[in-house]
């Protein structure tokens, strides 16, 4: 199970592959990892920690700009091969999640002396929409935000998120970008399961063949929404440097 963290995409930072001074980690720590490529990965945080573990950077950039694996161009080749283990602590206690992953933005422009910048492109994505009959989600009371999804089981259930970050992670599980559209305010607790097999339309009876809903399938009958193939503007980083980290 890999926990993924509630972070916003602050693309005011990532203008110029630069974040605000005042917001960097007291200790931090960045070592190849020596874990087996294959194995369980992810990011945590809490306490005003941040621990991740078997990471490629861009993972890390998923994280701490809150977008899909698709929203990402350019970069050297090793981007989404090698692997890393990253430690790094918080002067004072910080909880908010959005907070760590700006730092942890500090935290890749000074190891890996990323920059990078924001561009729009239009290309082939999923658009998140209400269905016919309505959403069906379950109002949050509020409180500590925290999303955890498995990508091969078919799951995320995600606490005290918003649609836009619901949509982040399942841009993170599918193999186009996910827009959210539904124009639905609110925070909400999200669960949703699907049979992974099934992530492209399938045609009538396949999913009881397959032995579970598709995730198209899925979204509409557990959220009341649906997803619909497109072409619309999405907002990408493209990464213009990156170097691998000296050792600590």
């Amino acid at each position: 199970m890999i926990r993924e963290v509630a972070c916003c995409a602050l693309w005011a930072c990532a203008a110029s592959g630069q974040t605000a001074a005042a917001l960097e980690f007291e200790v931090a720590s960045v070592k190849p990892s020596k874990a087996d490529p294959r194995s369980s990965s992810g990011i945590n945080t809490g306490h005003g920690r941040l621990t991740a573990y078997n990471v490629t950077l861009k993972r890390c950039i998923m994280g701490a700009y809150g977008v899909g694996p698709n929203q990402i161009t350019g970069g050297p080749a090793w981007l989404d091969s090698d692997r890393f283990e990253i430690a790094a602590k918080a002067e004072q206690p910080a909880n908010e999640d959005a907070i760590l992953m700006t730092m942890l933005q500090s935290l890749l422009a000074e190891r890996f002396k990323l920059a990078l910048h924001r561009d729009t492109r239009l290309m082939r994505a999923y658009v998140l929409e209400v269905a016919k009959n309505g959403p069906k989600l379950e109002k949050a009371d509020g409180g500590e935000a925290s999303t955890s999804s498995n990508r091969s089981s078919g799951i995320i259930d995600a606490k005290n998120s918003t649609l836009d970050h619901f949509a982040e992670v399942l841009s993170r599980q599918m193999e186009l970008p996910v827009m959210n559209r539904t124009s639905v305010e609110g925070i909400f607790n999200i669960k949703l399961q699907w049979t992974p097999e099934g992530t492209r339309p399938a045609s009538p009876g396949a999913d009881a063949a397959m032995g579970g809903p598709s995730v198209f399938t899925a979204i509409r009958e557990q959220l009341g929404l649906r997803l619909r193939a497109g072409k619309v503007p999405v907002a990408v980083l493209v990464i213009d440097h990156a170097e691998l980290p000296a050792a600590n």
